[in-house]
């Protein structure tokens, strides 16, 4: 069931991202510097790789997290949406926020991808306990 939990949470906090990044595109868009064709998507939007990449990359994080719950006692629904409310805001955010401080970018990206960060820690570490 472990693997199960792991693979349902990434597609979940996945799904997340696809809705937040709808809804804040442009704002995003504009703040991360990202180029736009003249239909007003990316310019590279016909490439798979950056969603395959990001899924891999919550597959590892779900992982992660449920191994730390299991060492660390956290087995109910209140518990892992806690915990992982605190992986988001507090590991993972203020890893976001260095990186933008160091590349010059504006702090509104820090604060889009920091706000999906937390969000999709705390839906995995909810999910994570529920199955």
């Amino acid at each position: 069931m472990g693997l199960l939990s792991v693979i349902v949470a990434a597609i979940a906090a996945f799904a997340l991202g696809a809705v937040y990044y709808m809804v804040l595109s442009k704002p995003w868009m504009a703040a991360a510097g990202i180029e736009v064709g003249p239909d007003g998507n990316p310019v590279n939007s016909g490439s798979p790789t950056p969603y395959i990449v990001s899924f891999i990359c919550i597959l590892l994080v779900a992982g992660m997290m449920r191994h730390s719950f299991a060492l660390s006692g956290v087995d109910t629904l209140t518990k892992g949406v806690q915990s992982g409310f605190g992986v988001g805001l507090f590991f993972i955010t203020p890893w976001i926020f260095i990186n933008t401080g160091y590349s010059n970018r504006p702090w509104k990206l820090a604060v889009i991808d920091g706000g999906y960060a937390t969000a999709a820690a705390t839906i995995i570490g909810g999910i994570l306990t529920l199955l």
